[in-house]
């Protein structure tokens, strides 16, 4: 599985209660990209009015100060051997605990993604049409898309979102390919993600596809690969009748 990055913060604020009051905060977060203990931080931080007074970081291992007044407090908290193992023990207490949770409950997971292929109008430019794959709802967010015309893969005319959240753990990724079409043509769209084992197959291979006229572009088909295999794929025929 790709390596993952999160943060978690919980967040503690303490308001005072004037018209002109400022806002005292602490945060406290984990910082990892496995659930070895070398791998994660733990980040504890102080804030007044927005503005960062003091650090403790267990990469560190010591309180750090930002301001006059958090440079006094971590000279301070330093010379406290007991709050600084107590600091120190935090990344495998507090840290460790919840990263194995998340890993059992949610990293260690993923999402088949769903495809949609679809001829759209392109913009003003060389190529007179245009195909969006559309990939949706998958986890985790590593992802990679690419286009196959003729079986090999197309860098040129490209264009393509970065892996957009949907803010429920699940991600999206739009891919565009602006291209003329000749008489016999296949385009292949080609989506690698740690969920799936995929080998591209031809467009050829009808057991393999399930042929979708696409009535926005007539004579252009969209073919999108047996579920297992989750792959979308347009092929532009010769001309004729209908589509």
């Amino acid at each position: 599985m790709a390596s993952s990055f999160l943060s978690f913060s919980l967040l503690f604020i303490i308001s005072l209660y004037t018209a002109d009051g400022f806002l005292n905060y602490m945060t406290t977060r984990c910082d990892f990209n496995s659930t070895d203990l070398k791998n994660i931080e733990y980040i504890r931080s102080y804030y007044y009015n927005k503005l960062e007074l003091l650090r403790f970081s267990s990469s560190v291992g010591e309180y750090v100060g930002y301001t006059e007044l958090g440079v006094k407090n971590a000279e301070r908290f330093n010379k406290d051997p007991s709050k600084l193992a107590q600091m120190r023990g935090e990344k495998e207490r507090y840290c460790l605990t919840n990263v194995n949770a998340d890993y059992q409950g949610a990293l260690d997971k993923s999402v088949k993604p769903y495809v949609r292929l679809h001829s759209v109008a392109p913009p003003a430019g060389k190529h007179p049409s245009m195909l969006v794959c559309s990939v949706y709802d998958f986890f985790p967010k590593h992802i990679r898309v690419s286009w196959l015309r003729d079986g090999q893969e197309v860098t040129s005319d490209v264009t393509s979102t970065d892996e957009l959240a949907d803010a429920d753990w699940f991600y999206q990724i739009h891919s565009h390919l602006e291209y003329t079409p000749r008489s016999v043509q296949n385009q292949n769209q080609n989506q690698v993600h740690s969920h799936l084992e995929y080998t591209p197959r031809s467009v050829q291979d009808q057991n393999q596809v399930q042929i979708v006229p696409d009535p926005l572009s007539p004579g252009v088909h969209a073919q999108v690969w047996r579920e297992d295999l989750l792959c979308g794929g347009a092929r532009q025929p010769e001309r004729t009748s209908g589509y």
